[in-house]
């Protein structure tokens, strides 16, 4: 079992930065053997939707083209706390943003289909 808490959201005007932290917790074994983390969010009225992948082993990353270039996903070197990057931020990134994580690779291709799902943290930017 894997507990995900993530944390860091907030309110930012546009062009502001926040950086989302998710801390994962559990047996060291399942924690080890965790192959891709995720971050996905949803917003009010739509669909939750990727924002950012990697993969634990080798830090491949794959981004939303919606955030490529602005959003950087990454692990700390114990592989057990997730980070979200966000620069330039815009009205359009306001949004619930959950952290994921799996055993499997590849990483699942929807949210709801990853084995673990933080609870949120809520991410609002302003014009």
């Amino acid at each position: 079992q894997v507990q995900l808490v993530e944390s860091g959201g907030g309110s930012v005007q546009a062009g502001g930065s926040l950086r989302l932290s998710c801390a994962a917790s559990g047996y060291t074994y399942s924690i080890h053997n965790i192959r891709c983390m995720g971050w996905f969010r949803q917003a009010p009225g739509k669909e939750r939707e990727g924002v950012a992948t990697i993969y634990t082993d080798d830090g491949t990353t794959d981004y939303a083209d919606s955030v490529q270039g602005r959003f950087t996903i990454s692990q700390d070197n114990a592989r057990d706390t997730l980070y979200l990057q966000m620069i330039n931020l815009t009205p359009e990134d306001t949004a619930m943003y959950y952290c994921a994580a799996d055993f499997r690779r590849p990483c699942p291709r929807r949210p709801e289909l990853f084995l673990y799902l933080g609870q949120g943290t809520q991410v609002t930017v302003s014009s």
